[in-house]
């Protein structure tokens, strides 16, 4: 090896090793997903430099994969597409759990078109291996054409290797830390959030309505008459009818809402943005779901099921987070005091505590 050639394999070696170590740190320091993925990402780019590049994730609800990260000429076209593992080079690889190196696509037929046809962009070689942690296959990073001649080598298959191996690992940890999350504020009977996370978002929620002068709604809902369904059917068909209630619920609110289990059979629904009109219609329309629906068909019953709706808004009815549950939960007690299967609004306002809700 000449001394040129010498001198630029060293200082390959010597911003692969920066990389790597870049990418150690940035593993202990965060499990921020996105982040860490950005920077290996970046590093990607880096020290291999292709043209396009993406990182390819399986969606555990769908089976399928998507685009996490597209970068590139056409990347935004790629955002919205899924493929099938097993569909082109980068689902063969998923499949496989095999790398591959394609220094011509036109000549392999394992090459899926309609990616270039989306994104207007023409694919001449690829180089993609597979993220593994723990033997599973999680995901592909995929580098398209690169920017020299000859194309990708064997080392580039190595060092791309290697950051997949490190992107693995951050992939793993960053999904194991939100599932941890998602225990800590998440009902395990009914998939809604639970009464700690309701109280954690609401103070939020109220610091954000003051800031920015909009309105904040709390729906508070207590099923009606609940213990007869365990006294008649038993404790394990009145979990599911929880749960059936909580898919309801969720079903029904929109995405920047929130459906919490306050505790046995009373829920919570935050609405955001909304004022009390708007969150009256909104309860007139829940307990009209209710009323219209028979639960439990799936286990062989036909249960009919009322609920107790009370409205509250910030600032309309309280100064505080605290205020705000206390004069939603009066308005649910209220509703029922009324007969049940009814929707009351909280009249009290801060100046005027002792002022009765009324039936909407």
């Amino acid at each position: 090896m000449n001394p040129a050639d010498l001198l630029s394999a060293m200082k390959r070696t010597v911003e692969q090793l920066a990389a790597f170590n870049e990418i150690a740190k940035a593993l202990t320091s965060t499990l921020e997903l996105k982040e860490v993925l950005n920077l290996v990402m970046q590093k990607v780019s880096d020290l291999l430099r292709p043209r396009n590049w993406s990182l390819i994730l399986l969606d555990e609800n769908t089976g399928k994969l998507y685009f996490e990260v597209a970068v590139g000429d056409g990347a935004e076209a790629l955002k919205s597409l899924q493929l099938l593992p097993g569909e082109g080079i980068a689902g063969t690889v998923f499949s496989t759990g095999k790398a591959r190196l394609v220094d011509d696509v036109g000549g392999d037929p394992a090459f899926a078109p309609r990616f270039d046809e989306a994104s207007a962009f023409r694919t001449r070689s690829i180089l993609a291996v597979p993220l593994i942690a723990r033997g599973r296959v999680l995901g592909v990073i995929e580098l398209v054409n690169s920017p020299r001649d000859p194309l990708f080598t064997q080392d580039d298959l190595t060092t791309l290797t290697q950051i997949a191996d490190y992107a693995a690992i951050a992939i793993e940890n960053a999904r194991n830390f939100r599932r941890v999350q998602e225990l800590t504020i998440t009902d395990e009977h009914t998939g809604c959030f639970n009464a700690r996370h309701l109280r954690a978002q609401l103070d939020h929620e109220v610091r954000r309505s003051q800031r920015f002068h909009h309105p904040l709604s709390l729906m508070f809902l207590d099923l009606d008459h609940f213990k007869n369904v365990n006294d008649t059917h038993g404790h394990l068909i009145g979990s599911a009818l929880l749960k059936e209630v909580g898919e309801l619920l969720m079903a029904s609110t929109r995405q920047l809402d929130m459906v919490f289990r306050y505790g046995g059979d009373e829920f919570a629904l935050m609405l955001v943005e909304t004022h009390p009109d708007g969150a009256v219609t909104s309860a007139r329309r829940l307990r009209d779901a209710f009323r219209s629906r028979r639960f439990m068909q799936k286990h062989g019953l036909s249960i009919q099921l009322t609920a107790s709706i009370g409205v509250a808004t910030f600032p309309d009815h309280a100064h505080s987070a605290t205020e705000l549950i206390r004069a939603a939960d009066f308005a649910m007690y209220a509703a029922k005091a009324q007969g049940r299967n009814e929707v009351c609004i909280a009249d009290r306002t801060p100046s005027d505590p002792s002022a009765p809700p009324s039936s909407r």
